[in-house]
């Protein structure tokens, strides 16, 4: 099992559910402080029960127990216009075990499409480092949708 400090630094001390920082001085009972996530999805728990199920993350102690023993959820960030945005975990594990193409949200303005395209590439990259992504833009029924392939 990984230490905090070893979590935290493969994280670059940000929480993997918010993105935002966390401080590694403080206290591990303050809501802000640092904790350690067993991040276990239901793919990898039903394959196998061994430790390699278990990819631990660096998260806030409120992020990490507010969401329980449910599946976790990462946001698209409140200042992007997208419409339909597609559940992020999920998208990028799918890109991960069969690669392709995915849609990840619409967008009304182009320049709508490239603040989400930039945004989803920067939040997967900490979210899944070893995963290799592009983005691609495409135009189609007054709308702009933000493609990303593996």
């Amino acid at each position: 099992m990984a230490t905090l400090q070893e979590v935290g630094e493969q994280d670059g001390w940000r929480c993997w559910l918010c993105d935002e920082s966390v401080d590694p001085e403080r206290s591990v009972n303050d809501d802000r402080g640092p904790s350690v996530d067993s991040r276990t999805t239901t793919k990898k728990a039903k394959k196998s029960k061994s430790k390699e199920a278990v990819t631990p993350r660096l998260a806030h102690r409120t992020c990490n127990t507010g969401r329980g023993n449910t599946e976790a959820v990462v946001p698209w960030a409140p200042e992007l216009f997208v419409i339909d945005p597609v559940p992020i975990i999920p998208a990028a594990e799918r890109l991960a075990q069969k690669g392709g193409r995915e849609i990840m949200c619409r967008c009304p303005a182009e320049d709508d499409a490239a603040a989400a395209a930039a945004w989803i590439l920067d939040r997967l990259g900490r979210l899944e480092p070893t995963l290799e992504l592009e983005s691609e833009i495409q135009e189609g029924g007054g709308q702009y949708l933000v493609i990303l392939m593996a």
